[in-house]
């Protein structure tokens, strides 16, 4: 971060538009963080751009190369589109993950993943108005049955074991990392684990419990997994914050997305003590890459979500503009891009909510 004589600070932020739609969606996100800088005094940023992902793979042999990698952590903040493709994976089949290292590398290990409902249109649960459904699932990203994605497995063999690994240190802070955002929100923690099963989560459980001792104003509480899908189906609007391991957040993450429209409309972030990076939580969706229609709202409230991050009075203020042109422009049914039912292109969308700022 930059600051000049006449006060303005320029944040300098990594952008790995990556693969697949994570191109489209990236280019409106820097539009609409563009035309809102003439409203945050004092803020500017510098955008560099960093080639990422399976692409980069192919013409280069390495998906997130040594200076990207530098890039993100050195940036002030890292906002990211989409990686990987399907038909792009490693010798041993597994599909190329580097936003994942990125994850691993930089210790990100607060996995936010936002999701609210900006309009009753948008929901298959249609007894829920604008705003009812609000929670907050967090993550631990850098841990958990993901831990062992690097290891190899022969097809050849009669066995092959995956390790869910659970540390007190990953634990602690990601707990904390879940009352902490409460704090802001409702003062409610779900822990969602499966402690009637596995050991892992037994552990897991009573360092949450520690934790919650921390922070008396919290009401805190337990849910088995199961019984969590059920109830973001069931009765969403009773959780406020939920915290889990690395694959149950993965799951639950696009579960609670399809509640409120889909993946186009699920931002997320990665944050570590020193650096972070925002993301929609799609993934690349090469079936409608450069065809101009997929959403970029997910991205958009990604870089909303960055905003706040960077502290800054007047970048706390942008992603309250953000959020407030979102939901002016989704008031109306009919502006919506097609994986909502609507007519919007990628670019239509983002030049309303632009216009909204």
């Amino acid at each position: 971060m930059n600051q000049h004589r006449t006060q303005t600070t320029t944040f300098d932020i990594a952008l790995l538009p990556g693969d697949g739609i994570g191109v489209d969606v990236t280019r409106e996100a820097v539009k609409v963080l563009q035309a809102l800088t003439p409203k945050l005094d004092g803020v500017k940023f510098a955008f560099h751009e960093y080639s990422v992902g399976a692409g980069e793979y192919l013409k280069h042999g390495n998906p997130l190369p040594d200076e990207a990698f530098e890039a993100c952590r050195k940036a002030d903040a890292v906002l990211l589109g989409a990686m990987g493709l399907p038909n792009v994976r490693w010798p041993d089949g597994k599909e190329m993950t580097p936003q994942i290292d990125l994850r691993e590398k930089l210790q990100l290990y607060c996995g936010l993943r936002p999701i609210r409902l900006y309009h009753e249109h948008d929901t298959p649960l249609k007894r829920y108005k604008v705003g009812e459904i609000d929670l907050v699932i967090v993550r631990e990203s850098t841990e958990g049955l993901f831990s062992g994605r690097q290891s190899q497995a022969s097809p050849d063999k009669d066995e092959v074991c995956d390790v869910m690994r659970i540390t007190r240190a990953g634990s602690e802070r990601v707990c904390r990392s879940a009352f902490r955002v409460a704090q802001k929100r409702r003062n409610q923690v779900t822990l969602v684990d499966k402690a009637n099963v596995l050991p892992s989560m037994v552990y897991f459980r009573s360092i949450f419990d520690a934790v919650a001792k921390e922070f008396p104003d919290v009401h805190s509480g337990h849910v088995y997994v199961d019984a969590a899908a059920l109830y973001l189906v069931q009765r969403p609007h009773t959780f406020d914050v939920l915290v889990t391991e690395n694959m149950f957040g993965d799951i639950l993450s696009d579960l609670a997305a399809g509640l409120i429209g889909g993946m186009g409309m699920a931002p997320s972030a990665d944050i570590g003590d020193g650096c972070a990076v925002f993301q929609p939580s799609h993934g690349t969706a090469p079936d409608i890459a450069g065809k101009g229609i997929a959403n970029p709202i997910a991205t958009i409230l990604s870089a909303a979500l960055m905003l706040e991050w960077l502290k800054h009075p007047a970048t706390v203020k942008g992603a309250e503009l953000i959020r407030r042109a979102v939901e002016t422009v989704l008031e109306d049914p009919a502006q919506r891009t097609p994986d909502l039912g609507g007519r919007l292109t990628t670019t239509e969308m983002a030049k309303k909510i632009i216009a909204r700022l």
